[in-house]
C-alpha cells in the first residue's frame, strides 16, 4: 500500500522538480527511493560534504539553508541519480501520506491497541497507515523492511535486526523505533521502562513474603545477555532483593497461552517450592495460572501470578490477573508525534519513555 504524492510545481530550475523536468525522458531516475543505482540520501550527503539533514532541507526547499549550498546539493543529487523520498514533498504538504507501521505479530492482543493509537494520531494529521507484520521472524523482518522502504513516507516499527533498521534508514524516510534499546541518532524512539515495571512487581511480591519467584520468559528473546531484556532485569532485581539463582530461576517458554501452561508444568516439576510466577507478558501468565488452577493449586495462596502488558484478557480471569499495565495507545500516539517532529526538522530529541503501572488484582 502506498500513497500518491502530489509534487508542488517548481518555479525555477533551482528546485528539484525543475531539474527533473529538464532531464531527457530516458534519463529520469527510477521511482525507487534508492535512486537509479541504489543511491541513498547518505551518498548525496557524503559527496556534497554535508549532513543528511542538510540534504533533506535542500531537497525539501526549506528556508534555513544557504542558496549556494542548496544549489550544490541539488547538483550532486542530480549527478548521482538520486530521487528524493516521497516524504520530502508529501509529509508536510496537502498530499496523502502513508505511514508504515511494523509490528511483530498481529495475532498478539498487545499490538491492536498500539495500532489503534497510531491510527488515531495519524488520522488527526490526515495520514494513512499501512500495517505490516513480521511474525517475529528475522527473515521476514528483512523482507518487510525492504517493502516499507519503497512504499511509505515514514515508518514506525518494532525492529530487532540492525540490518533491517539500516535498510529503512538508508532511504532517508523518518523512522521511529518502538521498544528498541539502542537507536541511531537520526531515528526517533518510544521505549517502555520495563526496569521500573519489574521493580514494582518484584517489590510487591517481596513485600508479600515471596522468596521463591520464577520468571516465565519468552524464549524467542534470547538468553538474557542484553542487560535491558526483561530476563536480565528480573535476575538483577532479584539479586538486589537477596534472591540467588535457586530462588529466582528463569524458565523459557513459547510466547503464547499454551506456552505459559507448558511452562507451569515445568515449574511444578523442577521448582516445586515456587510461591510466585512473574511472566514475560499476560498471555504467558494466563496460561500458567490456568494450568496451576487445573492442577489443584489455590491462587494466590499456593502460588501468586503477575503478568505484563495490561491486556483485557487478564481482567476476565478468575481470579483476575495482577499485571504491569502499559498504555499501549499512548505508545502508538507518542510514535506518531515523533514522526511529525522528524518531518518538521525538530531534533535531536530524547526518546519517549512509557512507564508501566502495577495494577494489583486478586492473583497476587
Amino acid at each position: 500500500m502506498s500513497a500518491h504524492v502530489n509534487r508542488p510545481a517548481a518555479t525555477t530550475d533551482d528546485t528539484w522538480a525543475g531539474r527533473e523536468r529538464n532531464l531527457p525522458r530516458d534519463a529520469h531516475p527510477r521511482t525507487s527511493r534508492r535512486g537509479r543505482h541504489g543511491v541513498t540520501i547518505d551518498d548525496v550527503a557524503r559527496s556534497a560534504g554535508v549532513s543528511r539533514q542538510t540534504v533533506s532541507r535542500a531537497i525539501n526547499d526549506k528556508p534555513e539553508i544557504d542558496p549556494d549550498t542548496r544549489a550544490r546539493i541539488l547538483e550532486v543529487a542530480h549527478t548521482l541519480g538520486y530521487r528524493p523520498n516521497r516524504h520530502a514533498r508529501g509529509m508536510a504538504g496537502p498530499a496523502t501520506t502513508t505511514l508504515g507501521l511494523v509490528v511483530a505479530d498481529v495475532l498478539n492482543p498487545f499490538f491492536p491497541e498500539v495500532v489503534a493509537g497510531v491510527m488515531e494520531a495519524a488520522d488527526e494529521r490526515g495520514w494513512q497507515v499501512a500495517v505490516y507484520s513480521t511474525g517475529s521472524a528475522l527473515e521476514r523482518e528483512q523482507r518487510v523492511a525492504a517493502t516499507v522502504a519503497d512504499h511509505v513516507d515514514a515508518c514506525v516499527g518494532y525492529f530487532f535486526a540492525e540490518s533491517a533498521i539500516e535498510r529503512v534508514r538508508g532511504t532517508g524516510i523518518p523512522l521511529v523505533l518502538l521498544d528498541h534499546d539502542t537507536r541511531p541518532p537520526a531515528a526517533g524512539g518510544v521505549r517502555i521502562d520495563f526496569e521500573s515495571g519489574m521493580r514494582q512487581a518484584l517489590g510487591h511480591l517481596m513485600a508479600a513474603g515471596h522468596r521463591r519467584v520464577v520468571m516465565l520468559d519468552d524464549r524467542a528473546r534470547g538468553d538474557g545477555a542484553d542487560p535491558h531484556s526483561r530476563r536480565a532485569l528480573f535476575l538483577a532485581l532479584a539479586a538486589e532483593h537477596g534472591l540467588d539463582a535457586d530462588g529466582a530461576p528463569v524458565v523459557p517458554v513459547a510466547n503464547s497461552v499454551q506456552g505459559g501452561a507448558d511452562g507451569m508444568d515445568r515449574v511444578l516439576a523442577e521448582h516445586p517450592a515456587t510461591t510466585a510466577v512473574l511472566a514475560y507478558n499476560d498471555l504467558i501468565a494466563v496460561g500458567a495460572m490456568r494450568r496451576a488452577l487445573r492442577r489443584g493449586l489455590d491462587v494466590p495462596d499456593d502460588c501468586a501470578f503477575i503478568g505484563c502488558d495490561g491486556l483485557m484478557l487478564g481482567e476476565l480471569m478468575d481470579p483476575p490477573l495482577t499485571t504491569l499495565h502499559v498504555d499501549k495507545r499512548q505508545v502508538g500516539r507518542a510514535a506518531v508525534e515523533q514522526v511529525a517532529a522528524l518531518v518538521q526538522g525538530r531534533g535531536p530529541f530524547a526518546e519517549r519513555v512509557i512507564v508501566p503501572r502495577l495494577v494489583i488484582r486478586e492473583s497476587a
